[in-house]
């Protein structure tokens, strides 16, 4: 007779983080790491579109953050994330990231002031811009066409 060696008992584990699965990084409030973000929400949205899924803020918070994305979590980006005056929902679906960035870029905002715990006047609006520039070089950059500064450079204000 064969004797059964028994295996050691296995470890109950959790659904991997969005820390773990971007290869130990975190969330930061930095122009590399909203690179990557842009870069990950694109590949999210590939492979909800392959999996005949909604692109929309729920599904994507799912996939990222597997069973840290609660009804509650889901509930505060969303709340944080307003495009012109208007607040997203979870389930309202986003349109493609080169035609209509905007809605993006308040949600990656929302998603790193929820994770880092601070405001969203905190999150760095020029160097999340400019992570968009850099992840699709071929896209209108954001934020182009504004104006800065002195009241001479506005074509509406009479002289």
């Amino acid at each position: 007779m064969k004797q059964i060696l028994s295996s050691p008992p296995l470890k109950k584990q959790s659904a991997p983080s969005l820390t773990e699965r971007a290869g130990g990084e975190s969330v930061q409030n930095t122009q590399a790491c909203f690179v990557q973000l842009w870069l990950r929400l694109e590949r999210t949205r590939l492979r909800l579109q392959e999996q005949h899924c909604r692109f929309c803020v729920r599904n994507v918070l799912k996939m990222w953050f597997g069973t840290e994305a609660t009804d509650d979590f889901i509930w505060e980006v969303c709340g944080k994330a307003v495009v012109d005056d208007e607040q997203l929902y979870g389930l309202d679906e986003l349109p493609l990231p080169a035609l209509y960035p905007r809605k993006h870029r308040e949600l990656l905002r929302a998603i790193v002031a929820v994770r880092l715990g601070i405001g969203l006047r905190k999150v760095r609006l020029p160097d999340l811009d400019s992570a968009y520039s850099i992840a699709f070089p071929h896209s209108t950059p954001i934020n182009v066409n504004k104006k800065k500064g002195h009241p001479r450079s506005d074509p509406f204000v009479s002289r």
